[in-house]
């Protein structure tokens, strides 16, 4: 007989994709930010499309290394060595290939201020995935006392 209440390797594969899709996502409209603002301040109206093409193929690469060699760290419960490490990591990466695929005309100033804006990013994604698990713990806890109520009103 097959335990419903466990989760099947295709639902947690299918879990981990989906938090790479959006881990992508998210990351590759923060960098784009970053970028759009870089070029406007230097009077450039337009994006180049193989800037782009290979900002969110980073951005999935990335993921999958947050996911499989860090323990997906934005998404852990605190932020130990393993988890600091995986920042630094992964800041080192985009700005390594930021830098050498010439996104900010391989300005290290700017590649350093893009290193800047993403460990910021990434420890407020750490603090907003926080909040939300806690959010819906609460949530959850509810939840379950009004089940359990209704349960013993029902008995």
């Amino acid at each position: 007989m097959k335990n419903d209440n466990k989760l099947s390797i295709w639902e947690k594969y299918l879990t981990k994709e989906i938090g790479i899709e959006f881990k992508a996502c998210l990351y590759f409209f923060v960098i784009l930010f970053f970028y759009c603002v870089y070029r406007l301040c230097n009077g450039v109206h337009s994006a180049e499309i193989l800037h782009l093409a290979v900002m969110i193929f980073t951005c999935y690469i990335i993921g999958y290394i947050q996911v499989y060699f860090f323990d997906n760290f934005d998404e852990a419960d605190k932020l130990g060595k393993k988890e600091i490490a995986g920042i630094f990591v992964c800041t080192m990466l985009y700005c390594l290939v930021s830098y050498f695929g010439n996104w900010f005309d391989k300005s290290i100033a700017i590649t350093a201020l893009l290193g800047l804006y993403l460990l910021i990013t990434y420890v407020c994604v750490f603090f907003i995935y926080k909040s939300k698990r806690e959010i819906d713990d609460k949530q959850l806890n509810e939840e379950l006392r009004l089940f359990q109520t209704e349960h013993k009103k029902s008995e």
